[in-house]
């Protein structure tokens, strides 16, 4: 492992357990076997996608990077300590330096092959993503043969002595965009490609296409995949406001294996009840997309609505109360303290990109950099006022403990303030919120029917 790896490689390990609120690996066995190795994984989030992968893995991995990265000084440098290869596609030709003739770009892949060809000899990992470009959605798109075609060729390079093997592995995200949102990574059983062997002898081409059929369905079993935007929206929306009252166990704190395996179920579901009842599935789109709409048009979320008994609603009305009250002063100390680490990375985000793919991976990378500066530059200055190392110290540990708290102060204060707003509303407007509850109601209703209807149909 090079140095350089293994200096950049606990700080991205902290930072990505500081970025996600739950950060979960799925037999991380699997992400630790032996080269060689050839990583598949899908692409939703840019430069987070490898970061996870390669974090959570001992051996060091060799990436596949398109060749336009190569270009800038500074980003070739970081991409060769990083031990990239170019990858030299078609629509880069045209860009840039990359203006070269087709000839000349069969060159470069051709040593492109040689190099990945020579790591799987040396039991090496490498990873590569052959969607080929990443985009922020829950769908697998068409694969190309690269990953394939890489594992085969340094196969047979050995004559399948070399036991090469491919290892699908399904990155998913709750939400791409959000700092403390949650990821999954789900590792699928590795493929052995001297079992492609024959068909290889036959056919080259034709074995590069069953093991790339082969890859996809084994990502695709780990991954959520919609049909379409609508469907995505629709489940997102349901999975979120209503699962805990579809699956009974299902709580705010569920593992994002639990939530994978319910986004799964329900997309099984909804398929089902579009099929077998349009009608009535085109009225449960209807009435969830209404309520959605009207709790967005006075600033309430589902969570508001849900009563409880009376005694319910006032012990938890005064216990939050308290809470907010003894901790203000420990949440003034924590967002005083962690405000200027904690903004600059997602005004950085908003100033640079506004394309789903790039936030994260940006306010990722800013944040080593700001938390990783001004920590030390406040924790000095205090100790310049104060001349005191072990109040420093002090100071330097609470740093972090108070900035998570002063988050979760907030979300509590936001939820109590939204719970004024719905009873100041119904102080107002009684009508209205008696309306959204026989709304909520009438979907929960609906919910639960098509839930038993699915269950017995699916029981037989």
């Amino acid at each position: 492992m090079s140095l350089f790896y293994s200096l950049v490689k606990p700080p991205v390990q902290l930072a990505l357990r500081v970025f996600f609120r739950q950060l979960q690996l799925h037999h991380p066995k699997r992400l630790n076997t032996p080269g060689p190795l050839v990583i598949a994984a899908n692409h939703p989030n840019t430069l987070m996608d490898p970061l996870l992968v390669a974090a959570h893995r001992k051996q060091q991995i060799a990436f596949l990077a398109k060749s336009t990265f190569f270009q800038n000084p500074v980003s070739r440098w970081f991409m060769e300590v990083s031990r990239c290869i170019p990858v030299y596609r078609r629509q880069d030709a045209e860009t840039g330096d990359a203006r070269e003739t087709p000839a000349e770009m069969a060159r470069r892949n051709e040593q492109m092959f040689a190099r990945c060809y020579d790591h799987l000899d040396a039991r090496g990992a490498i990873m590569i993503f052959p969607e080929g470009s990443s985009v922020s959605e829950r769908r697998l798109r068409p694969l190309k043969t690269g990953a394939a075609r890489i594992a085969l060729g340094a196969a047979a390079r050995r004559d399948f002595a070399l036991d090469v093997r491919i290892l699908p592995v399904g990155l998913n995200y709750s939400d791409p965009r959000r700092f403390r949102s949650d990821a999954l990574v789900n590792t699928a059983e590795p493929i052995r490609v001297a079992d492609y062997a024959d068909l290889y002898r036959q056919d080259p081409e034709q074995a590069a296409d069953a093991l790339t059929e082969e890859l996809r369905r084994r990502l695709e079993s780990r991954l959520v995949i919609t049909r379409d935007d609508d469907e995505d929206d629709l489940v997102r929306r349901v999975e979120a406001t209503f699962g805990q009252y579809l699956v009974p166990e299902h709580n705010d704190a569920a593992t994002p294996l639990e939530n994978f395996r319910l986004t799964r179920l329900l997309l099984r579901a909804v398929a089902w009840y579009e099929h077998h009842d349009p009608e009535h599935f085109a009225a449960l789109r209807q009435h969830v997309q209404q309520y959605e709409a009207n709790l967005k048009q006075h600033r309430l979320s589902d969570e508001a609505m849900r009563r409880g008994t009376p005694q319910q609603r006032a012990w938890r009305g005064v216990t939050t109360a308290a809470k907010l009250l003894l901790g203000f002063p420990v949440y003034v100390y924590g967002a005083v303290n962690n405000y200027m680490p904690y903004i600059i990375p997602s005004q950085v985000a908003k100033r640079l990109t506004n394309e789903v793919e790039f936030i994260a991976p940006i306010m990722l990378v800013t944040g080593m950099f700001s938390f990783g500066v001004l920590y030390p530059l406040q924790t000095w200055l205090v100790y310049r006022l104060s001349g005191s190392a072990g109040l420093a110290m002090l100071y330097l540990l609470s740093l972090p403990v108070t900035g998570f708290y002063a988050l979760s102060y907030w979300n509590r204060l936001a939820d109590r303030l939204e719970r004024l707003r719905l009873y100041r509303l119904f102080r107002r407007q009684p009508a209205v919120v008696e309306d959204l509850f026989r709304q909520r109601a009438t979907v929960l209703h609906e919910l639960d029917e098509a839930r038993r209807e699915y269950l017995q149909a699916t029981a037989r």
